[in-house]
Order: structure tokens, then C-alpha cells, then sequence
């Protein structure tokens, strides 16, 4: 038996559109085969399947290609409170993956009868999964995300007390709902800040501890050392979580139209917006590193022990601007938001010009795909270079392995 499979990305954590015609469509735009009309799945279970089969049923719920535009939240939340990616960061990852997964086990149970209908291939309603251990596997991995979420802090729990409410009632009521888009944008922002707050904490008993340990001399005035981050706390992240909400929202705005198209007003919004994203992300990340020096820290102006005369200010020179303005790092976040544009952009305009279904679908997926370097370019902008690099890296892993489970 061959099974065509078809590839598919990523939208919310733990959340995936409404099943039914709105919901293959979506999938095809995650599948980047150009918004072509999926072949039915001919193929019925069958008496005696083995091990093998029912590991790919449990892979088709769960679309465990999906994963890859989750830890990309958690490096870029860490990095927008100036935290090296550590113990938190990790239990962050592992809290959003389990949260992620068990909304794509809770919105098939949820659409069960939908897709009775409209997909009777997908693994609950061709039976290969019984609707008990769908809604049973959602309940099991929201206790472990929660769990993974306490282990890093109380602060870290509540963030993920909220994303895991926010997966529930989007699969249970609010997709089908206008506040839809908006529940979607708030699961991916929260999924953000869990992986500042989570950074945090985990940075804090990391300092602590070090004091602690730390040797007291009496007498000396500078025992304390400076810390290696300058204090931040999980609401620094708020901007950058801010923009990946942003985003999402006009994706899924944008897929409430792929079924039936006829809208050249929301895609063209939807561009609009996106090129203002990239806009932000790449002027803010260049202004952070070209504030002047503070006077007396070393820098231009700052003037020697026992000098008086007035300072001129200095003028940078076309050389200076050159060599401010195209540091590695910014060459790094020029090229990650070039990606994000590049990925997003066309397919937003082309559904602008003619709002076909196919068209919005192919919008629909090249917004879903711009997740991960917009991830990475806020990663870099926040001045983790090596955490935008690791999540670009994500790209063409996650192309793999969709090639292989994702068949809708």
C-alpha cells in the first residue's frame, strides 16, 4: 500500500484552524504544494493492523511535524529578558510542546463529527483512534505541560495555567467563533512569555544559589559581583510577544476566507501589517546597538582625570555608519526578517490581486512558515545571535519530517 503524504506546518502552540473545508484547505497551505486541492484519502482501516499503524495514527492526530515552530517561542522569549537559554528555557520548550499536542488531540475529538463528514479518513473517525483516547491523551499532556510549567516556578505555572485555558476554549468554542483569530494570537503570545517567565525564574535560584556559595571577606566594600544580566523581568518580552500575536492573528484572519475566497480586503490588510512587523523587528534591533555611549563610561566624548575643557561632540563619519550599521549581528537579522518577508509577503499579495480559495490558501501557508525566522529574527534582535541561528535550523528539519507524517 503507498501512501501519498503531503506536508504541513505550523500555526498556534497547540492549536491547529477548524477541521471541515476551511480546515483542508488550511492544510494544504501548510503543506506548500501551491494551495492544490488534497487527493482523497482512499484508504480504509483495515482488520489486524499492527504496532506500525497505530503509531502513524497517533502521529496524524498529533501532525508531530508541527512541532518545530514551538521552541522557537521559548529561545525568543529568553532572549528578550537577556537570559542564555538554560534550565527554564528547556522546561519551557517541554511545557509547550505537551500543550501544543494536546490541543491537536482536543480539536479532533472536538471536531469528531465535523470531520465525519468532511475528512472520514482522519484517525477518529476511520476508527483507528477512538474518540476516549483522543479527549483522554489532551487531558494527559495539558497535566504534563503544567507540570513541566511548576517545575520552573510559580510565576511560569500561571503563564501556562492561562495558555493551556486559552487551547481549551479555542478548540472547544472560540474557532468557530469571531473571536477566533484573537484566542489564537493570545496562545502564541503566551506561549512566548512562558519561555521569558520561565528563563527568568530559573536565572534567578541560578543567582541566588551563586550568592549563597559565594565567599564573604569582612571588610571588603565590592564582595558582591555584578550580576551577569542586567535585571529583567518576564514582561520585557511583552513587545516581542506582541509581534508574534500580531502575526498569528492575520494569519488566521486571512484562513477564515480560504474556503471560499472573494476577500482582496484582508490580505491586503494582512501585507500591510506584515511589512510593518518586518519594519519593527529591524529597525528596533539596529537602534539597540547604536545607542551612543553614556558620558564618562569610556565612549566618544568622555573626557580624562582632571580635565575640564568642554568636549565637542563627534561626528560620525560614512565609515563609522557603514561599520555600525552592518555588524554580524545585524547581517544576521537583516537576512532572518528578509526571510520572514519574503515568506509571508508574496503570497499575501497574490491573494490581494485575486482572493481565490487557492490563492488565500497558499497566503494562509506562507504565513504559517514565516513563524519560525520571525521567530528567529526576534531572537536576534534581542541580541542572541546563536539562538536565531538554532532556530533557523529548525527550517529544514521540519521540511523533512513533513515530508514523511502528514498526511491530511
Amino acid at each position: 500500500m503507498r501512501w501519498r503524504l503531503r506536508a504541513l506546518s505550523v500555526l498556534g502552540a497547540g492549536l491547529r484552524m477548524p477541521s471541515g473545508a476551511r480546515g483542508r484547505a488550511l492544510q494544504d497551505g501548510l503543506s506548500g504544494t501551491g494551495g492544490t486541492a488534497p487527493a482523497p484519502d482512499r484508504h480504509r482501516p483495515s482488520p489486524g493492523r499492527g504496532r506500525g499503524d497505530t503509531v502513524r495514527a497517533w502521529t496524524e492526530l498529533f501532525r508531530v511535524s508541527a512541532l518545530f515552530s514551538v521552541p522557537g517561542d521559548a529561545l525568543a522569549g529568553a532572549a528578550a529578558v537577556g537570559r542564555s537559554p538554560g534550565r527554564g528555557t528547556a522546561l519551557a520548550i517541554g511545557a509547550s510542546l505537551c500543550l501544543y499536542e494536546a490541543g491537536m488531540a482536543l480539536n479532533d475529538w472536538a471536531d469528531r463529527e465535523e470531520d465525519a463528514v468532511d475528512r472520514p479518513h482522519r484517525p477518529i473517525p476511520s476508527g483507528r483512534i477512538s474518540p476516549p483516547a483522543a479527549l483522554g491523551a489532551a487531558g494527559v499532556l495539558t497535566a504534563a505541560g503544567l507540570a513541566l510549567a511548576a517545575r520552573a516556578g510559580r510565576p511560569a505555572l500561571a503563564v501556562a495555567t492561562g495558555l493551556a485555558a486559552t487551547v481549551w476554549a479555542y478548540d472547544l468554542h472560540l474557532k468557530h467563533t469571531k473571536a477566533g483569530p484573537a484566542a489564537m494570537a493570545a496562545a502564541r503570545t503566551l506561549d512566548l512569555l512562558l519561555g521569558a517567565t520561565a528563563s527568568v525564574a530559573a536565572g534567578a535560584r541560578g543567582g541566588a544559589a551563586a550568592r549563597r556559595s559565594a565567599p564573604v571577606v569582612l571588610g571588603a566594600a565590592d564582595n558582591v559581583a555584578a550580576p551577569a544580566h542586567p535585571a529583567r523581568g518576564p514582561l520585557t518580552a511583552l513587545p516581542a510577544a506582541l509581534v508574534l500575536g500580531a502575526h498569528t492573528y492575520g494569519v488566521t484572519a486571512v484562513s477564515r476566507h480560504e474556503a471560499q475566497g472573494g476577500s482582496t480586503a484582508v490580505p491586503l490588510a494582512v501585507l500591510a501589517t506584515t511589512a510593518g512587523l518586518g519594519a519593527a523587528v529591524l529597525t528596533a534591533g539596529r537602534a539597540a546597538r547604536t545607542r551612543a555611549p553614556e558620558p564618562g563610561a569610556g565612549g566618544l566624548g568622555a573626557t580624562g582625570p582632571g580635565e575640564h575643557r568642554a568636549t565637542r561632540p563627534h561626528r560620525l563619519t560614512p565609515t563609522d555608519l557603514l561599520l555600525t550599521a552592518f555588524t554580524p549581528t545585524d547581517l544576521l537579522l537583516t537576512a532572518f526578517t528578509g526571510a520572514y518577508l519574503r515568506t509571508a509577503g508574496p503570497p499575501l499579495l497574490h491573494a490581494a490581486l485575486n482572493p481565490s480559495p487557492p490563492l488565500t490558501q497558499r497566503a494562509v501557508g506562507g504565513g504559517i512558515r514565516a513563524m519560525i525566522p520571525l521567530q528567529a529574527a526576534l531572537a536576534t534582535r534581542a541580541g542572541a545571535p546563536g539562538s536565531g541561528l538554532a532556530v533557523m535550523a529548525l527550517v529544514p528539519l521540519a521540511r523533512s519530517l513533513a515530508r514523511k507524517v502528514s498526511p491530511t
